[in-house]
Parts: C-alpha cells; structure tokens; sequence
C-alpha cells in the first residue's frame, strides 16, 4: 500500500527548503506547474510517498495545483503551506506559525441578494485546528484563526485595517481560499491542513519585512509541516 501526502506551495523559496528536506526529485512540469516527488518504505511493507507541487502565486495556480494532485493521486493529507501578512499584531508575532480554520476571500464582491453566487462570499472552515496553542520558545503555534485571500499584495495600512474591521481577520493570503476550494468541490476538505507562517505586518514595510524574514518563517512552517506528514 503507498500512502501518498501532498504539498502545495507558491513560490520557489518556500518550495526549496521542503525539496531539500526531504530529497525530492523533479519529475515533471505540466502547465506551469513543477511535481517534485519522494518514496520510502514505511511499516507494514507499504510506502511513503510524498509529491509537492510548486505553483506559483495567484488563486487560481492555487486551484490549479490543487485540482492536479487530486486528478493525478489519491492523497491521504494534503497540505498548503506558505508564508502571510500579520493583521493580528496582538496576537501573532513576526516567524509565528499558524494553522487557520476559517477561510474568506477579501477581494470578491458579490451583493446578498445575488444568493446563487453566495459560495463566493461564505467562509469556509476546517475542524483539524482544534487545542491549545503551544510556544516553543523560538515561535509560537496558534491552533485556531481567519485566514483572508486575495490576489494582491498587501502593504498598505488601510487596507489592512479594512480587512480587519470587515473580516475579522488574522492572516491575509493569496490562495489558501482558492485550495480549500478544489478540495470542497472534491468533497475531500477533511484532508486539509493549511500551515502557514507571518512574515511581515502587511504594512508599508511589507514587501521588505517579507524579504528579509521569508527564510526563518518557513524554516518555521517546515517544522511544523514534518510533525504533519
């Protein structure tokens, strides 16, 4: 029996520390996606075998990827990790690693008395995220939180507070919405795990902050990513 794990992430930092960690090897490259892979022997005379698809940045390289792994294997678990922009200073410190469990999209307008188009404003929930959080002194891990997606950017002040005060929200990405998406439409949202990582405040430092801490946030992320798989 191969049990098989996936991994999608955004951009090739990210995507290189994983490569390294666990020896995977480029197989192929469909669209603009690059398939790294990984097999071991695990118990019982089965196999291990862990696929990672590198995508690119954009909601719909997101989905993309997504529907790719579920079209291609059967993945056991499959996980999205990348880095964010912190809205929740109070809570979440710059390297922290959060596992979110409610997800929106911040940049989709849909009126409410549109209602067939309302699966395009209602949030989407993970029940995995559950339990206490822990400090590891280094950074800590927050179990629980709202994940924002959209496909821009965020270094800008009011905006950021914006997305705040509509949202409620801790973390803002650019696809997390987008995977949890594929695998709801799959009907396999049960295997998600959205690992993700701050390194910047999504202020006008923003761009620089993610420059700069984009190593040690997914050194981070990568750790928590091997207790995961």
């Amino acid at each position: 029996m191969i049990i098989t794990k996936a991994i999608v992430t955004a951009m090739a930092e990210e995507a290189e520390l994983i490569i390294e960690k666990y020896n995977l090897q480029e197989k192929e490259q469909f669209w603009t996606l690059k398939i790294f892979e990984w097999e071991r022997a695990g118990e019982d005379d089965g196999k291990e075998h862990i696929v990672l698809v590198l995508c690119g940045v954009w909601k719909i390289y997101s989905a993309m990827a997504t529907t790719y792994l579920l079209e291609n294997y059967d993945p056991e678990k499959i996980i999205n990790i990348w880095i964010v922009g912190n809205l929740s200073p109070s809570i979440l410190s710059i390297w922290d690693v959060i596992l979110p469990n409610c997800f929106m999209q911040h940049d989709v307008y849909i009126p409410k008395e549109i209602d067939n188009l309302s699966y395009l404003r209602d949030p989407i929930f993970v029940e995995y995220a559950i339990g206490e959080e822990y400090d590891l002194e280094k950074f800590k891990i927050h179990l629980s939180g709202i994940c924002v997606t959209g496909d821009q950017f965020i270094d800008n002040e009011d905006l950021k507070q914006e997305l705040k005060e509509n949202f409620s929200a801790d973390i803002v990405d650019m696809e997390a919405y987008s995977f949890l998406t594929v695998l709801k439409n799959y009907d396999k949202l049960d295997r998600a795990v959205v690992i993700k990582s701050v390194s910047d405040g999504a202020d006008n430092s923003a761009a620089t902050d993610h420059v700069s801490n984009l190593d040690i946030a997914m050194k981070n992320a990568v750790a928590i990513l091997d207790f995961t798989l």
